[in-house]
């Protein structure tokens, strides 16, 4: 039946999974969903993800819709090696918590100015999730001064499925490359990735245009 994933550009969760798919070389059938005209909406999507949240993988007869259990699975079923989700139970679960990190902080703070944006028709930012993303680059600062990367001194998917955060975040509220030089640093090799230009910065280009 092959995979398939059903995506928005614009979703930083949905460029993640896309980013995942290129780096475990994994052939897959787009298939864009279109947020405003209600195709999530309808009674064969929500049979797939009852949350009608983008994306959703399908691979034979199996249904995942949370990004960051979309990179897990594919990690662990295609990967090559397991660097990029190690098998060890210490490490793995480093990996786990800056996935679940990127889940509660830096993706649902980008989300609540952009959520509000575009789908409530604000007009301006509130200065409290504007405050609230510049302590999320506070500790993304702290972790990437322990480690090469967020979870390892090597780059793992914690790494991309924070690049699609936080390459949403910066057009929301730039953060101080002076102030957080270990993130700046962080965010430039992960920009310069192959699987970044191919499927994250189309994406961050849409998002913006929507806002």
């Amino acid at each position: 039946m092959g995979v398939k994933l059903y995506t928005l550009d614009a979703s930083p969760p949905a460029r993640a999974a896309m980013m995942a798919l290129e780096i475990f070389n994994v052939p897959f059938e787009k298939i864009d969903v279109n947020l405003g005209e209600g195709q999530h909406l309808t009674p064969e999507y929500l049979k797939k993800n009852p949350m009608h949240t983008v994306p959703v993988l399908e691979d034979g007869n199996l249904i995942l819709h949370d990004s960051h259990t979309i990179l897990t699975y594919l990690a662990d079923t295609y990967g090559k090696d397991d660097s990029w989700y190690p098998k060890d139970i210490k490490k793995r679960a480093l990996v786990d918590q800056k996935l679940f990190f990127d889940s509660a902080i830096l993706y649902t703070r980008g989300r609540n100015i952009t959520y509000s944006l575009i789908m409530e028709g604000k007009k301006t930012k509130e200065q409290k999730h504007l405050d609230l993303i510049e302590e999320a680059y506070g500790f993304m600062e702290v972790f990437l001064s322990r480690t090469t990367y967020i979870a390892a001194d090597h780059v793992t998917i914690a790494d991309v499925s924070a690049l699609s955060s936080m390459s949403s975040m910066v057009n929301l509220q730039k953060f101080d490359e002076n102030r957080y030089p270990k993130t700046a640093a962080w965010y430039k090799k992960m920009k310069s990735t192959p699987y970044c230009k191919k499927y994250n910065d189309h994406g961050e280009k849409a998002l913006l245009e929507l806002l």
